[in-house]
């Protein structure tokens, strides 16, 4: 089905790569007039009819400005996010500052600065990637990102109780393992941390999934069609899993 975003403005933060720009090219294709960012623009490279902008989510600034040049959306997604690697003992003070900057705070600040263009409107759909890990699911050596993913769940459901008599949706995407650049990256550094071979660190991940298989970006991008799109209207405040059986 096309046009399911026909008329819709959005936003999409991290849309460079990965689940982000996934979700960027599938708003794209139903119809949505998208404003894709990254803060590395030249990612964004690629990404059909999408309006192309720099953004640095670490900055308040940064973003509300962006947010008063775009005007009133229908749309918000939320897709920049860190993994970082560590149990409580070997997360110092600045990795733990930085994922909860990056993973919460960030959507504080698009929040906040979209917010009130969908309060005039009456209406908007704001889809935060959350994930597998946190409330969902403990995972070994994922103390930041899991302590900052569960935090995106209770961001999103304060959203949701806070609006949803105003026309404000929000809702958050649980992924599992995500076939990514990032998880390409996080593969290189656990084999070199472990001292096996990208194969073997591969497969771990793999192995965790009760399918048996990674996720797509694009099995998160047609979930985030769906709670975009019109199609949601009577959904709110959840959290949406799309993990293989991760959290079986």
């Amino acid at each position: 089905m096309a046009g399911r975003l026909k008329g819709k403005v959005a936003v999409v933060t991290a849309a460079g790569q990965g689940i982000g720009r996934a979700i960027a090219e599938a708003f794209v294709a139903e119809g949505a007039t998208v404003w894709a960012t990254d803060k590395d623009v030249a990612l964004l490279e690629g990404i059909p009819k999408a309006k192309k902008r720099k953004l640095d989510v670490l900055s308040t600034k940064a973003v509300t400005a962006f947010a008063e040049k775009v005007g009133a959306v229908d749309i918000l997604v939320n897709a920049a996010g860190f993994v970082h690697h560590g149990t409580a003992l070997d997360t110092d003070e600045k990795a733990m500052s930085f994922s909860w900057d990056l993973n919460v705070v960030s959507m504080h600040r698009t929040i906040q600065a979209f917010l009130p263009g969908m309060l005039e409107k009456g209406r908007g759909s704001i889809v935060n990637i959350a994930s597998g890990a946190g409330s969902v699911r403990g995972i070994p050596n994922r103390y930041a990102y899991g302590t900052t993913k569960a935090a995106v769940i209770g961001l999103t459901k304060s959203v949701a109780a806070d609006f949803i008599k105003k026309g404000i949706r929000a809702n958050a995407i649980c992924p599992g393992t995500i076939q990514s650049p990032s998880l390409d990256q996080r593969i290189k550094d656990l084999a070199k941390l472990q001292n096996v071979s990208e194969e073997a660190a591969r497969q771990a991940f793999i192995d965790r999934q009760a399918m048996g298989r990674l996720g797509t970006a694009e099995e998160i991008a047609w979930l985030a069609v769906y709670l975009a799109s019109d199609e949601a209207s009577y959904t709110t405040g959840q959290i949406h899993l799309a993990d293989g059986g991760f959290a079986l």
